[in-house]
């Protein structure tokens, strides 16, 4: 496959300049392309938190290539950074080494989408779900109020908040009890992931980690 260079500010489009935030350090190209993963490249998919199991989440409903994996399909001059290809559903975990951890994600629906740079600046165990009043009034079968973190809880096992110069931007990277919706455009904008996913992605991240929401990195 031939290796495509690109900068990351031209890949978000005129349409989101205003909400691009620039990271503190200049953007650097990447590289997207390389070799494919091969089976040692893949998790198990297992993952056990305060005694509920995760095991491959439904494994017959989650495409090969939608299983975490070592890739080498972004190069970042800033290792430790998340990116979000919003097209191809996939977040990527960048790493010194030049490869990336890639998970499949569910991304913002039409209408609900962003795009532009975060900051994870808050992460919680169980974290607990208060669905926004537009939400409630959009789907009257979602109760309002808070719901207290736990197996049944939609935010999943952990979350990551989303913050922009200080200021929550109210989105999450967390999980779902919807395994089938992983690799599509469902959300209210917020990044989905399988638990057993977001929980070792969880473990990877630090709070001030950077993150970049893009259209598509190709």
């Amino acid at each position: 496959m031939a290796t495509t260079r690109r900068n990351l500010l031209q890949g978000l489009g005129a349409a989101t300049a205003s909400t691009m935030i620039a990271p503190a350090s200049p953007l650097a190209a990447w590289s997207r392309g390389g070799q494919q993963p091969t089976e040692d490249d893949y998790f198990d998919g297992t993952a056990v938190d305060h005694g509920v199991e995760y095991r491959s989440t439904n494994m017959a409903l989650i495409p090969r290539e939608y299983r975490p994996q070592i890739t080498r399909e972004i190069i970042d001059p800033e290792p430790g950074r998340l990116v979000i290809d919003s097209r191809d559903h996939f977040l990527y975990l960048t790493r010194a080494d030049g490869t990336s951890i890639r998970y499949a994600v569910g991304v913002g629906r039409e209408g609900f989408q962003w795009f532009g740079s975060a900051q994870v600046m808050r992460k919680a165990v169980w974290p607990t779900w208060t669905p926004p009043v537009e939400m409630v009034k959009r789907n009257p079968d979602i109760a309002s109020g808070t719901m207290k973190g736990g197996a049944t809880n939609p935010m999943g096992p952990r979350a990551l908040y989303l913050y922009r110069d200080g200021r929550d931007l109210l989105y999450r990277i967390h999980g779902t009890l919807e395994p089938w919706t992983i690799g599509s455009d469902v959300s209210s904008g917020c990044i989905r992931l399988l638990p057993e996913d977001l929980i070792d992605l969880y473990d990877r991240v630090p709070t001030g980690a950077q993150v970049l929401v893009m259209k598509h990195l190709a």
